[in-house]
């Protein structure tokens, strides 16, 4: 008799998930005020009285660093945001389905990569 495949994960494992993405989403948020705090610091350091030469590096390096913690930020927006909707398919119990082959993504594979939607078949297909 041929195995049944699971269709979906069960409601407990779709209740772990859920946990261990809110924890995520936390630890998520906790870096993105970081971020944000960081970007929104004037970076002033007391160094007015210093020459010249080591201010406009200075400068430039705040520049630099603003524009890092920007993109930094950006990037740990979408991977809130992309923890959020995996928290939907947990609602509407479509989490941890392959969107390219429909087969479930491996458990170890989801609690690396909480928000993935595709399997490493799927991944690899488009390489």
């Amino acid at each position: 008799m041929a195995q049944d495949l699971k269709v979906r994960y069960s409601d407990k494992d779709l209740g772990e998930f859920r946990k261990l993405i809110e924890e995520k989403i936390d630890k998520a948020n906790q870096h993105l005020e970081l971020l944000k705090s960081a970007y929104m610091n004037d970076g002033n350091n007391g160094t007015d009285d210093t020459s010249p030469t080591f201010k406009a590096f200075e400068e430039g390096s705040a520049t630099m660093s603003k524009e890092a913690n920007t993109q930094l930020a950006i990037r740990q927006e979408k991977f809130i945001r992309d923890l959020k909707n995996a928290l939907l398919r947990i609602e509407n119990k479509t989490y941890g389905i392959c969107r390219v082959t429909g087969k479930l993504i491996n458990k170890e594979r989801l609690k690396l990569v909480p928000h993935a939607t595709l399997s490493i078949e799927a991944k690899n297909m488009q390489k």
